[in-house]
């Protein structure tokens, strides 16, 4: 099963952060253009960057946690299947 998801949702969970996060040991970064509110485009980039600030990280241990309880049950429910 495959289930579309917008890029606010993916960026909501804390996802993004955590996709980037490992992708920034790579010198690469998922990068998203916003115009009024949405995001306009979607694109892989090279970057310097090479981590996030302490608050960055806090917000995005906690969005990622979140979003494993909220679907914890699911996700064991997938993985049997």
């Amino acid at each position: 099963m495959v289930r579309k998801i917008s890029w606010e949702e993916f960026r909501n969970s804390g996802m993004l952060w955590w996709i980037n996060m490992i992708l920034h040991t790579f010198g690469l970064a998922i990068v998203y253009e916003m115009k009024d509110g949405k995001v306009t485009e979607v694109y892989p980039a090279r970057t310097k960057y090479r981590g996030f600030s302490e608050k960055d990280n806090t917000d995005g241990y906690k969005k990622v946690s979140k979003y494993v309880n909220d679907n914890a049950s699911d996700l064991m429910k997938e993985s049997r299947s």
